[in-house]
C-alpha cells in the first residue's frame, strides 16, 4: 500500500455523533492508523444512526473498531497503554465525563509528552455555557446563522446540512495538523480544541464582520446575496437558476446574452448601487424577461458569456452531473456484511497522492478488530482473553 501523508500516525478515536468524527475522517482519509474506541455492549445506535447506515459508514470509513470499557480499571489501564504509544487522541466528551473517566488531557499527557490531544465541544472548554450539551441545530440558532437563513418574514430557518458539526470538525482537523507540525519542530504535544459555537461564529465570515466592524445586524435575504445584486435565484420558463452578475462588467455581459436593452437603459438600474437599491423591482423585471428561456438554454448562454449561472439540482442530480462524475467524488468501500458501499471521498486533492479508486475499508463493526489491535499495541494474548472474559473488551 502506498504511503500517504499521515501514514505512521496512530489515532485513538473516542468521538461520537458527527463533529468529532468529521475531524478524525480527515486523518483517516490521508493514511493515519485510526482506532475507533467505544464501549461494549456494541452498537446501540446514535444520532447518526446504526453502524450499517449511510451516515456512520461515511463518517467512520478507513478505521478499525475496538470495544473497551473505560469505566473498568483494567479497561482504563489498557487504554493508557495504548496512549503511551499513540500520536493523537480525539474526543468530544463533556468536561465532567472525561475527567470522571480520567481520559482528559492532563491525565493522559503524563503518560506521553508527545501526545496531541484534540477536543471538540458545543460551546468551548470553559465559560458559562461550557458544560451545556451542544448539538448542531442549537448552535445554528445561538450563533446567529438561523436568523439570516430563509426568506424575509418567514421566521428562522436551519441550514439543510449539519453545518455547525462539520465546520467545527474541519477546524479541529486543521488544528491537529498544525499541532503535528509544532511537534515535528519541538518534540512536544499539546491540547488542541474548538467548539461548534467558535466554528460557526467564524463561519459567519463577512456577515459576522458586518457586525463586528460596523454594528450592522444582517437580516434574511432569501436566495439573494445580502450585499450584491443581481446575485441569487431567478425563474425561467421551466425552473430555477442561480445567476451572479453584480458588477457592471457582468451585468452588461448578462444583458448581452439575453439580448435585452430595456434593462440596460432603465435609469433605476444604471449602477451597482442603483441595482441594489432597487433590487425588488429589478428582481421582478429579470424574472419576467427570463420567461423567454429554458433553464438549459440560459445556463448555456450565460456561461458562454462568462456570467456564472447554474441550475438548481436535487442531491441525486448534484452527484450525477457530468462534472461531479468527472471529479469522482463517490468511490466504493467493501463491507463484510453490506458488500460494496458507495461513500464520499475527501475533497482535498494532492498531486503527490492521487485518490485511490476505492477506500481501504468500510466503517468497522463495533469491536470488529479488538483482538487484532490490542495485539499490535503489545497486549499479550492471555491478557486479551481475560479482558474478554471480564466483559472489559468486546
Amino acid at each position: 500500500m502506498k504511503e500517504l501523508p499521515l501514514s505512521g500516525i496512530s489515532v485513538l478515536d473516542l468521538t461520537i455523533a458527527r463533529a468529532g468524527p468529521t475531524a478524525v475522517r480527515l486523518l483517516t482519509d490521508w493514511g493515519a492508523n485510526v482506532i475507533k474506541i467505544e464501549p461494549p455492549p456494541m452498537d446501540k445506535g446514535s444520532i447518526t444512526g446504526g453502524r450499517h447506515g449511510p451516515d456512520e459508514q461515511n463518517l467512520h470509513r478507513n478505521k478499525r473498531g475496538v470495544c473497551i470499557n473505560l469505566k473498568h480499571a483494567e479497561g482504563h489501564a489498557v487504554f493508557v497503554d495504548m496512549v503511551k504509544q499513540a500520536d493523537i487522541v480525539v474526543e468530544n466528551f463533556r468536561a465532567p465525563v472525561k475527567h470522571k473517566l480520567k481520559v482528559d488531557y492532563e491525565s493522559l499527557r503524563q503518560h506521553n509528552e508527545r501526545l496531541i490531544y484534540a477536543s471538540i465541544s458545543g460551546f468551548g472548554q470553559d465559560g458559562p455555557y461550557s458544560e451545556r450539551p451542544g448539538v448542531d441545530q442549537i448552535v445554528q440558532g445561538m450563533s446567529g446563522l438561523m436568523s439570516i437563513t430563509g426568506h424575509p418574514g418567514g421566521g428562522p430557518v436551519r441550514a439543510g446540512i449539519a453545518i455547525s458539526d462539520t465546520t467545527a470538525g474541519m477546524f479541529l482537523g486543521q488544528g491537529i495538523l498544525l499541532a503535528l507540525l509544532h511537534r515535528h519542530r519541538t518534540g512536544k504535544g499539546q491540547w488542541v480544541h474548538t467548539s461548534l459555537l467558535e466554528g460557526m461564529l467564524c463561519k459567519l465570515d463577512f456577515q459576522g464582520a458586518r457586525y463586528t466592524m460596523l454594528g450592522d445586524i444582517p437580516k434574511q435575504q432569501g436566495n439573494n446575496h445580502p450585499t450584491s445584486f443581481p446575485m441569487g435565484t431567478f425563474t425561467c420558463a421551466d425552473g430555477y437558476v442561480n445567476i451572479a452578475a453584480p458588477t457592471d462588467r457582468m451585468w452588461n455581459r448578462f444583458l448581452d446574452a439575453i439580448e435585452n436593452e430595456s434593462l440596460r437603459t432603465d435609469a433605476h438600474f444604471l449602477t451597482p448601487r442603483d441595482r441594489i437599491r432597487n433590487r425588488a423591482v429589478l428582481e421582478v423585471a429579470i424574472n419576467e424577461v427570463l420567461q423567454e428561456f429554458t433553464v438549459e438554454t440560459l445556463v448555456e448562454r450565460l456561461n458562454d458569456a462568462g456570467v456564472p449561472c447554474g441550475p438548481i439540482l436535487n442531491v441525486g442530480e448534484g452527484y450525477s452531473n457530468p462534472q461531479a462524475k468527472h471529479l469522482k467524488m463517490v468511490k466504493p468501500a467493501h463491507h463484510s456484511d453490506l458488500g460494496e458501499v458507495n461513500l464520499i471521498r475527501s475533497p482535498i486533492n494532492l498531486s503527490a497522492h492521487p485518490h485511490a479508486e476505492s477506500f481501504d475499508r468500510a466503517a468497522p463493526n463495533p469491536g470488529e478488530h479488538t483482538r487484532e489491535v490490542l495485539s499490535e499495541f503489545g497486549v499479550e494474548a492471555d491478557r486479551i482473553d481475560s479482558l474478554y472474559e471480564a466483559g472489559t473488551v468486546g
